[in-house]
Order: structure tokens, then sequence, then C-alpha cells
């Protein structure tokens, strides 16, 4: 997989130093870019950000904190290279999320392995749902893994939203991702606040997450997430379709159809150290239960108890 790392370098000083450092590796393309085009060159997501600090024409706190309220570049890794040996103003950029602020001259290796291990955190990291922050189906598959070895006992719960589909339709993408992120707080906060201490929140994608508890009351965190989630979601609705209870979409022929309004449903699978032998098992004994779930209209849950 290609790496694409930006050096911000009005004065193009810094980027062939560094190409001659990689010249064997292809898998990293080391792009100039210069400050007056940040914007447009942050739509494109690099692995990582190295900012020349004394090679650029625009202030490095200004430009730094430019970056980081990117949205898309929250959470790229920052190296600023400067002469500065002032910790007050070094501390200042690090202050803003900059992971790095190396002092020149920057010995070839330091500056190297830097580089190399900020792309590999930062693909591991990317497993990571950027829409949630949650963790994605790398850590989930892992996660369960651990606890099966282990022989743990534990509940997974499957969640996810019904007529969804169907809002995205009639308010677009943007307002979807809204609820897909409320979603995420609302599950998040409810299994997070139990009693549970190795509790485990994921987003496997789109509108479907998992949570893993143990030793704890789950049939109560799931009449907690159903209340938190049915008492708030109205307001990502409008007043009138709040008050109808419903949303009218077309279909592909152009007529026009009823939907119930956004719910969620769960599915919940006890697991001890007996019952199933691995990650896909309890998939799929998941998929069933949340089946379940979902033929209730409205917010619901369903727990599968079967020992056998």
């Amino acid at each position: 997989m290609v790496q694409e790392i930006y050096i911000i370098d009005d004065d193009n000083n810094l980027i062939e130093d560094i190409k001659k450092m990689f010249e064997k590796e292809k898998e990293y393309k080391f792009k100039s870019v210069k400050t007056e085009n940040i914007d447009i060159a942050l739509k494109n997501i690099p692995s990582l950000i190295i900012i020349n600090e004394d090679g650029i024409q625009k202030e490095i706190l200004e430009l730094c904190s430019q970056i980081r309220e990117n949205e898309d570049n929250s959470i790229t890794p920052i190296i600023v290279l400067g002469k500065s040996r002032e910790k007050e103003h070094r501390v200042s950029i690090l202050k803003l999320n900059v992971e790095y602020y190396i002092v020149k001259p920057v010995d070839n290796d330091y500056i190297y392995y830097t580089i190399k291990n900020l792309v590999r955190l930062m693909y591991m990291n990317r497993r990571v749902s950027p829409l949630t922050g949650l963790p994605g189906n790398v850590q989930i598959q892992t996660e369960m893994k651990k606890r099966l070895l282990k022989k743990e006992k534990f509940a997974v719960l499957y969640l996810d939203l019904d007529n969804f589909k169907s809002y995205n339709d009639l308010y677009g993408f943007t307002k979807g991702d809204e609820i897909i992120k409320f979603t995420a707080r609302t599950i998040s906060r409810n299994i997070h606040n139990s009693d549970s201490e190795s509790s485990f929140v994921g987003h496997i994608g789109g509108d479907d997450f998992i949570a893993i508890v143990s030793d704890t009351d789950y049939e109560q965190i799931c009449k907690d997430i159903i209340k938190e989630f049915d008492d708030k979601v109205l307001e990502y609705f409008t007043k009138e379709d709040a008050e109808k209870g419903y949303l009218e979409v077309a279909n592909r022929r152009g007529i026009m159809e009823q939907f119930p309004l956004t719910s969620i449903s769960i599915g919940v699978v006890e697991v001890d150290e007996t019952r199933f032998h691995n990650t896909l098992e309890i998939g799929e004994v998941g998929a069933q239960v949340k089946h379940l779930a979902k033929t209730t209209i409205g917010s619901s849950y369903v727990i599968d108890r079967r020992s056998e």
C-alpha cells in the first residue's frame, strides 16, 4: 500500500533529502506542498505531514492549527523540523497535538525511523472507524478471540438501526452520518458506564455496531441504550416528521411509501467456554438473534441464552 507523505516547505529544500533516504522503498510517496495550497492538499488525507518550519511563509502555530481543525486530518501525524531550541516555542507547537518537534540539524537515521514508525502507527490507527472513532473489524475480531482463548464468560451485543436507508434517502448522507455518530455515542456511554471493567465497543461499519461486556447486567444496558436512543433520535428529524411518527419516501417507481422512524435493534449472545469454538460461530448466532429483534416494530432487543 502506497503511503503518501506531504512535506510542507515553500523553499523545496527538504523533500529531496528525504526522498534519498527512501529511494529504495517504493511504497513511500513524498509530495511537496506549498502553504498556499494546504487546503487543497488536505482533501487527499496523507499518511503523514512533515513541516519545515524554517522554509514556510506562514506562522507555524497558525499552520498546525489549520491542519488540526481539518476534520479529515484531525489524527494525521505531524512532524515539525526547525532550528529553534527554545523550549517554550517547541512546547507551544506540541500543545497543538503535533507529534514531534525535531531540532535541526537532523540525523538521517533518526528522521528515517521516526517517519517509518509514525506511518506504521497511523496505518494501524486508521483501522479505527474515521466516522465514529471506534475500533473496526480487525480489533473486534482480536478482542473476541482473546476472550475465547482465555475461556471467559461474556456477552456480545449486535446493534444496528432500523429503517436507516429511508432516513438517508430523505435526509441525505450527511444527516445520516450524524445519526451514526449519535448512535456510537449512545452505545459507548451506556456500555462504559456499566459495572463491567472490561467492556468493548466496536463499529463494524455503516449502521452496524458491536459491544462486548462481562459480569454485568447487559439486559439493563440494552434497555438503557434503547431509552436514550428513542428519547434523543427525534432531534435528527424535522418537527413535522417527528410528529407524524413516520417518513414518506418515494420508491424506485416514484410511488410514495411510509416507513417508521429510525429505531435500534439489539441481539445479544451469551458466550461461555463450552458453547463456541470461534468468532464465526458467535457471529452466526448473533445475526439470527438480531434478526429476531428486527421483526419487532420500533427499538427492541432479544437475548439468546441457549447453552447448547
